[in-house]
């Protein structure tokens, strides 16, 4: 069987869902752990890959899994998060605001409450 066949085939299924599929990058990476896809799709296609509770990723991982007991190896799937995405945006914008907290204990807050 073709080595490159997993990169493939999850370039096709990826292909079909989404709405920009020249934007569909996998990158194939072989170590002691098996093998790592890692997935890059537009941003804007990133909800049609991972689908309503993730079911979409766990479908396409759930068949990766039957390829690679077909070879017998462990294929693993990772979906890279695109710049300026929705979580890469909220952890941006929580670690100014968790910096410029004072850092209390409950001790300090009950004190606060004890002298009002």
């Amino acid at each position: 069987m073709n080595q490159e066949h997993d990169k493939e085939f999850v370039e096709y299924v990826v292909r079909a869902i989404v709405d920009n599929p020249d934007k569909v990058v996998v990158n194939r990476k072989v170590d002691e752990m098996g093998v790592l896809l890692e997935l890059g799709v537009d941003p804007s296609d990133m909800g049609k890959i991972i689908g309503k509770d993730g079911r979409t990723a766990k479908a396409i991982r759930t068949l990766l899994r039957v390829l690679g007991a077909q070879s017998q190896a462990r294929i693993n799937l990772k979906i890279m998060e695109p710049e300026g995405g929705m979580r890469s945006a909220e952890m941006a914008s929580e670690t100014p605001v968790m910096a410029d907290m004072p850092e209390t204990t409950s001790m300090d807050d009950l004190r606060e409450i004890s002298e009002e």
